[in-house]
């Protein structure tokens, strides 16, 4: 598809809270992408959402939508264990999408939709926003000067409170709920696109709570990566708001406190090297703009994905791991 001064035309699949509070705001600031159309089970919602972002269609089933030749691309914000099935049957349909994070409940799943994606020659991408942010280059570039010299250990938390609400859909075990997927996928993901490497091996403990479905509330893991270098995470549903990432090497340290959701204010981050901080403070830019105007750039044809669906399906893998490992209390291998 070529742009030839067209913008990507996009349907919103769900009126989730999401989409209406950052992705479709974010399609409106972009130069590249159009909303054209919302759908969802209810018609009158539909509308309702639509008329909020200026959209001119309105669908009552997400069936219409993917039969409708004047959508180009979809965002799928439904709960996760519905990723694979409407994202394959988009893509079907000759739809490009960008499916929210976890892009499927497991390895397998994930792979599924890379395959349909290739198949259907379209482009398929999981939506972690905070990776298109520009502060991330320019922190690899810190760390391949070799600054703050070897890298030793990255640490990561995210961490919020929802446990009073017990209707909310994280708490439903089959639909893809818990913490780690919902957080703890944010510091695995960081560390996979710092290092450049999968994993070895994993070793996680959970706080499975039967008051909240048996969903994993609270985890904390050592995720071991090649070169005796690791991962520190904590992550939950059931703890003060926290959102950390520090990188550790053996001259200095990076520190980012607002590791995940900072976009156009508030993504400083430290820089210390042998006792001495300083501050850096990169260009504003908000991340869900940045990642649709790469996903757009990719669907035009003026270059690749940064992050292949391929990649989708490795960190899949970790997060599966993770999971076994903290149902099973043992540390799980990743290695061939």
């Amino acid at each position: 598809m070529k742009r030839e001064d067209k913008q990507l035309r996009w349907g919103i699949m769900g009126c989730a809270g999401i989409a209406i509070g950052a992705v479709m705001p974010a399609i409106q600031q972009s130069t590249t992408g159009v909303i054209t159309g919302v759908a969802s089970r209810n018609l009158e919602k539909s509308r309702q959402v639509a008329d909020q972002f200026g959209a001119p269609k309105a669908f009552g089933s997400y069936e219409e939508m993917l039969a409708d030749a004047d959508i180009d691309a979809l965002y799928i914000p439904l709960p996760n264990h519905l990723h694979k099935e409407w994202a394959i049957r988009a893509m079907q349909a000759g739809k490009h999408v960008l499916c929210e994070k976890p892009i499927a409940l497991n390895a397998p799943e994930a792979k599924e939709m890379a395959d349909a994606a290739d198949e259907a020659g379209v482009q398929l991408a999981e939506a972690f926003m905070y990776r298109h942010h520009p502060r991330w280059e320019r922190i690899r570039e810190i760390i391949a000067s070799g600054e703050i010299g070897e890298l030793r250990v990255i640490r990561g938390a995210f961490t919020f409170n929802n446990a009073e609400d017990l209707t909310n859909i994280r708490l439903r075990p089959e639909w893809g709920g818990g913490s780690i997927y919902d957080v703890g996928c944010y510091p695995i993901s960081a560390a996979r696109y710092i290092l450049g490497q999968e994993p070895e091996a994993v070793t996680v403990q959970a706080k499975f709570s039967l008051k909240h479905g048996g969903v994993d509330m609270m985890a904390a893991g050592l995720i071991e990566f090649p070169g005796e270098v690791a991962l520190t995470f904590d992550c939950g549903m059931w703890a003060e708001n926290r959102e950390l990432l520090e990188i550790v090497g053996t001259e200095g340290v990076i520190d980012l406190p607002r590791a995940f959701t900072a976009g156009m204010e508030k993504a400083a981050y430290g820089v210390t090297v042998r006792g001495e901080r300083r501050e850096e403070i990169p260009e504003a830019m908000n991340p869900y703009v940045a990642e649709l105007d790469d996903f757009a750039a990719a669907v035009f044809g003026e270059r690749p994905q940064r992050f292949t669906p391929q990649d989708a399906v490795k960190g899949m893998t970790v997060l599966e791991a993770c999971l076994t490992s903290a149902r099973e209390k043992r540390r799980v291998s990743l290695q061939a």
